[in-house]
């Protein structure tokens, strides 16, 4: 794969006041995210928050309010206008500032625009109030609202050339992804419950008898929630070990940038097993000094170091 575009042609004042849009929208919307992404340089932390702008905007259609009908017809709206960009047909003098920081994000850098397609995708089967039996069936809905997200990104990082593994890079972004996703699904159960919305699978929620639901803030009668719990976590860390694999891929800022976004993400998860019913009272989150201590270490290079020795380890 090419190494991103480090130097970006001139910016014209319409495209950067779309960025700077895209990156209000980010640091207001994102707070995970955004801490990540400040540790890139400036055309590719713009770019980034062009991405994270367009998938808020189908995000904030599918969690809205609407008819599931209307809702569909946004989506594709929102679909046609995705293919206007991937044609060229949107220039900086559109009235839209996500779009026109997105097709900019797409001349600039090499990235998979039917990534978005898949999130569009995903989002539909929300709309569509869609359920899960087995883990292979959610790693479907995963792959589309979250994979393609990490080779969107990938698009953007770019990969160290001659590095070892590169081929794989695209699949290690997208088994991270995955790995995140599933860490909000943990933290977001009551929330979706509350919402209609239930993503772990049904397979899992029979296993350990908690198919009733978690819309209360106490485990359901009988069940082992904390099994579940449990159980699922270790899923997202055997998905986070595959998808670490990418750091040592990846030039310095960008392997920072990964390794605080995951790294926030971890300790979350790490939360979420310590007290598994915190999930139902309540959205696990970070205080903002220790995301910054986690990206700090990131900036640092001390968790891409750890990992690439780790990986090392692994393949001798």
């Amino acid at each position: 794969m090419n190494q991103a575009v480090e130097q970006e042609p001139r910016v014209s004042a319409p495209v950067l006041a779309a960025y700077s849009y895209c990156e209000t929208v980010t640091g207001q919307q994102a707070r995970n995210f955004a801490y990540g992404i400040r540790l890139l340089p400036t055309a590719r932390r713009r770019a980034m928050s062009a991405l994270y702008a367009f998938s808020r905007r189908v995000d904030d259609i599918g969690d809205g309010r609407l008819a599931a009908e209307v809702k569909q017809l946004r989506l594709e709206e929102t679909r046609a206008l995705l293919s206007r960009i991937r044609d060229g047909a949107v220039d900086e003098d559109d009235t839209d500032p996500v779009a026109v920081a997105l097709s900019h994000t797409a001349s600039a850098f090499p990235i998979p625009l039917e990534a978005l397609d898949e999130l569009i995708d995903g989002v539909l089967l929300d709309v569509h109030g869609e359920t899960y039996q087995s883990w292979d069936d959610l790693k479907v809905y995963c792959r589309c609202v979250a994979g393609g997200i990490g080779r969107l990104s990938l698009g953007v990082f770019g990969t160290e050339p001659g590095g070892r593994g590169v081929d794989r890079a695209p699949e290690y972004a997208n088994t991270l992804g995955l790995a995140l996703q599933l860490t909000n699904i943990l933290r977001d159960v009551r929330e979706d419950a509350r919402n209609g919305r239930v993503y772990l699978p049904a397979d899992d929620l029979a296993k350990f008898g908690c198919s009733e639901g978690f819309d209360g803030p106490r485990p359901p009668a009988g069940g082992d929630f904390t099994g579940l719990i449990h159980f699922e976590v270790r899923r997202a860390r055997a998905l986070f070990a595959e998808g670490y694999q990418l750091l040592p891929l990846l030039d310095r800022r960008s392997g920072a940038c990964v390794a605080a976004m995951a790294g926030i993400y971890r300790r979350l998860l790490d939360r979420i097993e310590r007290e598994p019913e915190a999930v139902l009272r309540g959205r696990v989150s970070l205080p903002g000094h220790e995301k910054a201590y986690v990206a700090v270490r990131g900036l640092s290079g001390l968790d891409a170091r750890h990992i690439a020795r780790r990986t090392v380890r692994r393949r001798g």
